[in-house]
């Protein structure tokens, strides 16, 4: 039930353009300070952990963890997707309830 109700708030996030995603400009939104909450798949590599986590620790930024790559893409209607930052205040705390 919780994995529908993210899901589908990912979903409305994506179509109010809320959110970015991809592992590059999620890593750009952090620095410039537009993230307000960062979704990363259980399944990212290592590397691509490693990266966004310290990233987050150092600019503040909450992370969570869903729990694979192709989840987080159905649910922004997209393919697979390591990464995603929601820009928006509201949908970041709603969704950090959600999964917490």
């Amino acid at each position: 039930m919780k994995q529908q109700q993210w899901m589908s708030l990912l979903g409305l996030a994506n179509r109010a353009r809320k959110l970015i995603s991809g592992e590059e400009l999620v890593v750009k939104e952090i620095r410039s300070g537009g993230a307000k909450l960062i979704l990363l798949a259980a399944d990212a590599s290592l590397n691509t952990e490693k990266k966004i986590s310290d990233k987050c620790l150092h600019y503040q930024v909450p992370l969570k963890r869903v729990e694979n790559r192709s989840l987080l893409g159905q649910a922004i209607g997209k393919e697979a997707r390591v990464a995603v930052a929601v820009l928006d205040e509201g949908f970041a705390r709603k969704l950090q309830t959600l999964l917490d």
